[in-house]
């Protein structure tokens, strides 16, 4: 919970051409004002001295209590859940990897239960959720049979509500469905090219504004695929520090050379490309083949945007080229939902590669990318994921058609047009009620994911399970998949959520003061004392729980 003292940084890039820094990430930018057309501001707070003491310390007593147990599991003294090594192979290259499952076993096994909810329902506004239980403390669950009502979904990419079984989307994906069937069983270089496929491909670059695109039916692989297609040997990646993991893979698995430039930084990204322009491939300093920069539109752990203008500028001004994956932006902002472009107002012909999911605002599945015609045509002949994988199942594609064309206005209505104000508003109204109550939250303010600073590892699955008694499906994150001291709760809005939905944030004011702000701790030593009794308490009961 924010107070008085912190600091916090915020950026209007009309005001001044310089910006304050990241509090967070401790950098400066320097940012051209004439490159945006409206106020772009972001806020990250720096993570409270006293706060990240006791954070460091909460992991380090999980880690020496864990290894106490480990001692305990070998001499058989406490039961082992966990998948060991053979005795008979202990001569074998090790088949698990030791720190992964320790963290595992003791970390991440005690809150194992604010993940893999089973849904029973349609994951909109609301969902219903199966209830389970463990009796051996995360290590396996039990489905009771009883059905959790109505929990408030804040955590599904449903931005825009199409996540539905009733409604014009659902009508035409079950005539689709009665015509074609669900599977195609074959790739489209086969068998698997169908006209729905075909108008559904017309459709993404006419709402891109591009002249081809291509439809893939997943959106992990739309990058990790195509982007090893698109680089390979010779070749330089520039790579935001908190790109998707799928951008990852794709990069690594092109065989490019892959440098890593700070989030959202433009300073640092345009060091790496003179960097790359004067001194050229390592040994030979010959000049790079090619210099893809690797960006995306909201960044899904964080909720901040793309500087897109200024990448942009950059990439003209080092003739560098552009990947934009707008698996979050698209159809979550701009005033058409058609993304980050649309939301600053650019050109798309300045973006060379636009790759987006319809797993989010579409309420679908697969990816697309969409570019110049040479580039399609290119990517149908030389992407694996065109050549190998099966065809987009024609229910998903219709269901893509139909939400696509409401998003445009093609349907004869203004439905798309109130979702997106309805989503606008939406988060607009959810960020400034948590910033009055007193939270830290993360990211740009038109960003539909918010972050929300929990950072103790005690926190992670106490704010899940309260959420959850409260029924508010909320996701909860922490170590690895943030910094150490940056475990984080995200709500994710949608244009289905009502106002009265939206308003259960004192729920939540309730259960951080339940759990206790960092303010209101008495002493680090207090604090310490409670922390390793409970441990040795856990110890004696055999159990991995925290509360």
């Amino acid at each position: 919970v924010s107070n008085s003292s912190s600091k916090k940084s915020s950026f209007n890039c009309l005001s001044s051409g310089l910006c304050p820094a990241y509090t967070r990430l401790n950098q400066s930018v320097t940012h051209n004002s004439s490159l945006y057309k409206k106020p772009f501001v972001e806020s990250f707070e720096e993570t409270p001295l006293l706060v990240a003491v006791l954070t460091y310390m909460g992991y380090g007593i999980l880690t020496i209590f864990g290894y106490l147990r480990d001692f305990l599991r070998q001499w058989n003294i406490e039961k082992c859940h966990v998948a060991r090594e053979r005795e008979e192979q202990k001569d074998f290259v090790p088949l698990y990897q030791d720190f992964e499952n320790f963290y595992t076993r003791n970390l991440y096994m005690r809150i194992r239960d604010n993940w893999n909810r089973p849904i029973c329902s349609v994951p909109g506004a609301k969902m219903d959720l199966v209830q389970r239980v463990s009796y051996n403390y995360n290590w396996t669950f039990e489905h009771t049979g009883k059905v959790v009502k109505d929990v408030i979904n804040m955590g599904s990419y449903n931005y825009l509500g199409f996540a539905e079984n009733t409604g014009a989307c659902a009508d035409a994906a079950i005539e689709v469905t009665q015509q074609y069937g669900v599977g195609v069983g074959s790739t489209r270089c086969e068998m698997g090219n169908l006209g729905i496929h075909e108008e559904l491909e017309q459709l993404v670059a006419r709402f891109l504004g591009v002249e081809s695109s291509m439809a893939f039916g997943m959106g992990f692989a739309t990058n990790s695929m195509n982007i090893p297609a698109l680089t390979g040997k010779g070749c330089l990646i520039l790579s935001d520090e908190l790109n998707h993991a799928s951008l990852v893979l794709g990069a690594r698995l092109s065989g490019s050379t892959i440098r890593v430039f700070k989030h959202n930084n433009m300073q640092s990204l345009e060091k790496l490309l003179r960097d790359a322009i004067v001194h050229g491939q390592p040994r030979t300093h010959r000049p790079w083949k090619k210099i893809l920069i690797v960006v995306e539109g909201i960044y899904s752990m964080e909720g901040s945007i793309v500087r897109l203008p200024e990448i942009i500028a950059l990439k003209k001004r080092y003739k560098a080229y552009l990947y934009l994956d707008e698996a979050h932006s698209i159809g979550a902002l701009g005033p058409n939902g058609r993304g980050v472009v649309d939301y600053f107002g650019l050109d798309p012909k300045d973006v060379d590669i636009m790759m987006g999911t319809f797993t989010k605002s579409f309420g679908a599945a697969g990816g697309y990318i969409g570019g110049r015609k040479e580039l399609i045509d290119y990517l149908r002949r030389h992407s694996h994921s065109a050549l190998y994988a099966t065809s987009m199942s024609p229910p998903v594609a219709q269901q893509i058609i139909t939400s696509m064309k409401i998003i445009m206005g093609e349907d004869g209505a203004t439905l798309g047009a109130d979702r997106l104000r309805q989503l606008s508003e939406n988060t607009t109204y959810f960020r400034r009620k948590l910033h009055d109550m007193g939270f830290i939250i993360y990211g740009n303010d038109d960003s539909p994911v918010v972050p929300m600073m929990l950072y103790m590892p005690a926190k992670i699955g106490a704010f899940g399970r309260e959420m959850m008694k409260r029924n508010i499906g909320t996701v909860v994150v922490g170590f690895p998949a943030t910094p150490i001291i940056e475990s984080r709760a995200r709500f994710c809005i949608s244009a289905a959520h009502t106002s009265e939905m939206l308003d259960t944030p004192p729920s939540m004011s309730f259960v951080m003061n339940e759990l206790g702000r960092p303010s209101c701790l008495l002493s680090i030593t207090a604090w310490l004392r409670q922390r390793i009794l409970f441990e040795l308490l856990c110890l004696s009961r055999d159990t991995s729980f925290i509360l």
